[in-house]
């Protein structure tokens, strides 16, 4: 047992100190297919339910495109939200009593046959084509969700303390490509079938408007969000088990170590692992403490960390979320999508992604990738704290003087404010709350732990996607959208929202700096433990 412990020390210090490799970049991709998969189908779905609305829910002899009735949208959004929530939680579970690659692969191979099988949504009624829809984006979703916590374990567990903020951040950031391949897909497709079947726009007539061939559309849109998440399965297989759990959890540091050497160019010696000295005194052999997740221990050492992080998740998911609320209004005022019965439905595709992928460019791209380049040097903790200041900040600037920024020839600081929100979200809290709970958690629990804390966060996603969907409905029953009832109107819902970030801001004191420190210096599985008549301090 005395010398299992020292070589768990050694496997795991020769990782903390082992260079940047050529492995890092391809497991931040192999890991990152999982994200680009979730953003491409969250992107699209929000294209897609219009041009369903116009297939499936034009009413004949109505001024107005159809579109999908509030009930239906809600459920088409809530159903991968519940399933995302339901995957985090079981595959966070699952990925600390299997293993990390053990469940890695049935995330993905969930996520390849559940994109496929959403585009081919059986029937030709709306209630058909829906029921399907729904049941495949639940399963979708539950991939997706295992995704979170599986994917940020294992690249916190292969990355070296000096630049595992960096790749785990790179991990997420492939979201912001995962918007732009979802946006350039749906133009593509709906630019190559203009061409081929054109159409005239709504008003001048109603039924030609959407062309039959329309309904491929969505449906080949979706599928191809498959092709990533395919393309990187086998290398997903071929990834070994984490040296981490390998050597802390199945407690095997000799597989650990040929683990590690197989794909990084690290030789498990004393030497390399550094100044390291094991003072290990013994006096019997009880085995040493462990605690569980529902232990009065867990709640001593870590009961903070786990309301930190899951609360300010959840409080920026609720902000995050809730910003789509106002974003098809923008685009309005601002000339970006003229007025539905001015284009045919595919028209309105077209010009719904071009602008979605500009708010993308401007804005959220590049706060992935800010966080990306200062996070290892600024720290987890200063970037948050920044994020939910700056979009208090904003939020408040929006609400505030509303009437002003919706005004004739106001739209475009409304716009440059709205960008800049995106931007602090993700250089901020959409970032820092995924990394750091794979960082500060014992390595037994970190999966779970993560998977709670993301989960927390998919309700902040329902309350903001829904809560405030029917909230920011105007206070005049003559101005709200058709099927909801009059709200506190978008301008006090901002002040709301300000609100949730301003609470982000304050418990993010109660989550602790990972910067520069090892994931067992973190988790205090190195510290000095007492237990019978057995004392081992190791000393880093």
């Amino acid at each position: 047992a005395v010398a299992m412990a020292g070589d768990q020390v050694h496997v795991l210090s020769a990782l903390d100190g082992a260079k940047t490799q050529w492995y890092h970049f391809t497991a931040i991709i192999v890991a990152g297919m999982g994200f680009f998969t979730d953003a491409y189908d969250l992107f699209c779905i929000s294209l897609v339910t219009k041009l369903i609305g116009r297939i499936y829910y034009t009413v004949p002899g109505s001024s107005r495109p159809g579109s999908l009735p509030p009930t239906v949208s809600a459920v088409v959004n809530g159903v991968a939200f519940v399933g995302t929530l339901s995957g985090q939680l079981f595959f966070g579970w699952l990925g600390d009593k299997v293993g990390r690659k053990s469940v890695y692969g049935m995330t993905l191979m969930l996520m390849i046959l559940c994109s496929v099988a959403s585009g081919l949504s059986f029937g030709n009624t709306p209630t058909s084509v829906m029921a399907t829809l729904c049941f495949f984006r639940f399963w979708l979703g539950f991939g997706i969700g295992g995704d979170y916590p599986l994917s940020a374990t294992i690249m916190s567990e292969y990355a070296n303390k000096r630049t595992r903020g960096a790749f785990i951040a790179a991990v997420f950031a492939m979201q912001g490509f995962g918007i732009l391949a979802g946006g350039g897909v749906a133009i593509g497709i709906t630019a190559l079938f203009r061409d081929l079947f054109p159409a005239p726009p709504y008003a001048a007539d109603p039924a030609a408007s959407t062309p039959a061939q329309a309904d491929y559309v969505w449906r080949i849109v979706l599928m191809l969000g498959a092709l990533p998440a395919a393309l990187t399965f086998y290398w997903r297989m071929k990834m070994p088990e984490t040296a981490r759990y390998t050597a802390l959890i199945a407690k095997n540091a000799e597989r650990a170590a040929a683990d590690m050497s197989k794909v990084l160019q690290v030789e498990i010696t004393k030497e390399q692992a550094g100044d390291l000295e094991t003072v290990i005194t013994i006096k019997s052999h009880t085995p040493p403490p462990s605690f569980g997740l529902f232990s009065g221990e867990f709640v001593r050492r870590h009961g903070l960390h786990l309301v930190g992080t899951a609360s300010t998740w959840l409080l920026l998911d609720i902000a995050y979320y809730s910003q789509n609320l106002f974003q098809k209004d923008i685009f309005s005022a601002i000339g970006w999508i003229p007025p539905a019965p001015t284009m045919s439905a595919l028209d309105e595709l077209f010009h719904i992604a071009r602008a979605q992928i500009l708010i993308a460019l401007c804005g959220t791209v590049p706060g992935y990738w800010f966080t990306v380049a200062f996070i290892d040097s600024v720290g987890r903790f200063k970037i948050q704290l920044m994020g939910f200041f700056m979009m208090t900040t904003f939020m408040v600037g929006l609400a505030v003087p509303y009437d002003y920024w919706t005004g004739q020839g106001h739209q475009a600081g409304f716009v440059v404010m709205y960008a800049l929100t995106f931007f602090f979200a993700n250089f901020g809290p959409n970032a820092t709350t995924f990394i750091v709970p794979a960082e500060i958690y014992p390595a037994r629990l970190r999966a779970t732990c993560h998977g709670i804390s993301a989960a927390s966060g998919k309700v902040g996603a329902i309350i903001g996607s829904f809560g405030f969907l029917y909230l920011a409905q105007s206070p005049d029953p003559a101005k709200t959208a058709h099927g909801y009832h009059p709200g506190i109107g978008v301008r006090y819902s901002l002040l709301v929202l300000a609100g949730c970030s301003l609470m982000g801001f304050l418990l993010t004191f109660l989550v602790p700096e990972p910067k520069g420190k090892s994931l067992e210096e973190m988790s205090r599985e190195t510290e000095r433990w007492r237990h019978g008549e057995i004392i081992v301090r190791i000393i880093l």
